[in-house]
């Protein structure tokens, strides 16, 4: 269900969501190569969140927002907070992901894992807006030789965002959407579901 009442096929999902180890892996992955922070971190279409959760471990941000349209997704990621993250530094926040809910200029990392592809160039343009200079952007994005969403799932995806089928390319997405300095790598799964994904780090222009 949405903030306005209207149920989305997320929070249908949301339940099963930490069955697939995949989504915990690729997290950790996007902030371990991250320096540490001491502001803002800003966790956009956080899921069950656990990118927030790898930046409150390998960050230590002061503050960290972490947005989702679906409560019911929110609600499974406040509920591993009363463990994981007992001081209450992330912020969970059911709204849309673009625009986020965050003032211009004032974070110092965006996190977006395994979910930009639903939010299409909007939110390059966002993430933009709400970073600092020379804030940190990680985001990962599936190959087109393996994504294979289900007709549901597939109804969302915006169609301005093409997905990258090499590091390269992501690299040429992200700087072309305004970021400096964009690296890429490419995660690939060893399971039975044959899966690959590119790990992207930028920084918006500015110091």
């Amino acid at each position: 269900m949405t903030a306005d009442g209207t149920t989305t096929p997320f929070d249908a999902i949301a339940a099963a969501y930490d069955e697939d180890d995949f989504h915990q892996v690729i997290a950790e992955r996007l902030v371990t190569d991250i320096p540490t922070t001491g502001g803002l971190v800003v966790d956009v279409a956080t899921g069950t969140g656990h990118a927030a959760f790898a930046a409150l471990q390998h960050l230590r941000p002061q503050r960290i927002v972490a947005v989702d349209l679906s409560p019911a997704m929110i609600a499974s990621a406040a509920a591993k907070a009363e463990s994981l993250d007992p001081s209450g530094v992330i912020d969970w926040r059911v709204a849309d992901a673009v625009p986020a809910p965050v003032a211009d200029g004032t974070a110092d990392v965006v996190l977006c894992a395994s979910s930009l592809h639903f939010l299409g160039m909007a939110a390059f343009t966002d993430w933009l807006r709400i970073l600092r200079p020379g804030g940190v952007l990680a985001y990962s994005l599936p190959s087109p030789e393996t994504f294979n969403p289900s007709p549901t799932f597939a109804a969302l995806i915006p169609r301005d965002l093409a997905l990258p089928p090499t590091p390269s390319a992501a690299i040429h997405l992200t700087e072309a959407a305004g970021f400096t300095q964009a690296s890429a790598t490419e995660l690939k799964t060893t399971t039975d579901r044959p899966r690959s994904v590119f790990l992207v780090h930028a920084k918006a222009p500015g110091r």
